[in-house]
């Protein structure tokens, strides 16, 4: 097999790990009380530092470049509103909106050279379009699947990739979301949604802005690395002190009386292990394959995977039939990208 057969190879092996740790990575979760997520947040990132730590030290401490701090800041900022986005539209239309936009802000990025970045181009970019374009309307389909699962306005979630069956009930008083009318909860949940997958899918320009660039002797990152992964310790340590920062001012709003949940500590770090895999596992694929295969076909089948676990709670021969379509579409669009590739 030549080298660039098993570079693709690699890729694809790289997105199927990935997908799996995506899909699942909060299942540990499942049982345990996570608050109002700002001090399960931490601990996830906390814990996500510690495996970037382990592979930098694996790397052997490449050159660190803090402007790649700048996509770990942007995905800290926009996981910190899904507790709203959850609590205000609930977790099946949220994945929804910001599974869409994080797809297609990530593919287009690259697709298109949107914020600096070099258009990558494809062999059969026809095919590239309808893999993105079937990923998204997929998205669509989980809409109107419906789980025998019951509603509570109080129960919150911390995650994006958490189903309803593992929502934790809480003790706390309502927030303030809970306050607003059903129209500002429709118009706040959507708004922050659609920002929150905006951020999402902008998580790795800065690190492919430095790759571009790296290439141009008149630029300040001339010479850097070509490797995705040499940038992941800078990358997930500004995801851990974005989330600081923002543990530190909800410690301030809260009057130095956060609300700690002990028991989700030990779940929260294995769950936040399991999205570093999982999110390395990514770097590797954007390096073998491009963002422009990697995004539509891991945000996608993810979803998918995420999603199977309410299969059991899916009830009605209608839904079922979905799920199959679904998955018919999700398999047609990751193949049409895959394939567009070679």
């Amino acid at each position: 097999m030549s080298n660039n057969g098993a570079d693709l190879t690699f890729g694809y092996i790289s997105c199927f790990v990935a997908i799996l740790l995506f899909g699942s990575n909060f299942v540990p979760l499942k049982k345990f009380d996570t608050g109002d997520g700002m001090f399960l947040q931490w601990v996830l990132c906390a814990a996500i530092w510690l495996v970037a730590l382990v592979v930098n030290l694996i790397l052997h401490c490449p050159k660190f470049w803090p402007f790649a701090m700048l996509g770990g800041c942007i995905w800290a900022t926009g996981n910190i509103a899904v507790v709203p986005i959850i609590k205000t539209i609930g977790l099946g239309l949220g994945i929804l909106i910001w599974g869409s936009f994080n797809a297609l802000t990530g593919w287009a990025s690259s697709r298109f050279g949107w914020f600096g970045l070099d258009a990558e181009e494809v062999s059969n970019p026809l095919l590239n379009y309808i893999g993105a374009g079937l990923s998204v309307v997929s998205a669509f389909i989980f809409l109107f699947i419906k789980s025998e699962i019951p509603n509570n306005t109080c129960s919150v979630d911390t995650t994006p990739l958490i189903t309803e069956p593992v929502i934790n009930k809480t003790q706390d008083p309502c927030s303030w979301v809970d306050k607003l009318s059903t129209v500002h909860h429709r118009i706040v949940g959507c708004s922050l949604a659609v920002i929150s997958g905006v951020l999402y899918g902008s998580t790795f320009v800065p690190i492919i802005y430095i790759k571009d660039h790296s290439k141009r002797n008149d630029s300040i990152y001339a010479g850097a690395s070509q490797y995705d992964l040499d940038y992941v310790f800078a990358h997930f340590s500004g995801i851990f002190l974005t989330s600081t920062v923002y543990f530190l001012a909800y410690c301030i709003a809260m009057k130095n009386s956060p609300k700690l949940y002990p028991e989700a500590v030990l779940p929260g770090f294995l769950s936040g292990v399991l999205w570093a895999i999982a999110t390395c596992c990514w770097f590797i694929a954007n390096h073998s394959l491009s963002a422009v295969i990697s995004f539509p076909i891991i945000t996608a089948v993810s979803s998918f995977i995420h999603h199977c676990y309410s299969f059991f709670l899916i009830q009605g021969l209608q839904n079922y039939l979905l799920m199959i379509l679904a998955f018919c579409i999700i398999l047609t669009g990751a193949l049409c990208t895959a394939f567009s590739k070679i």
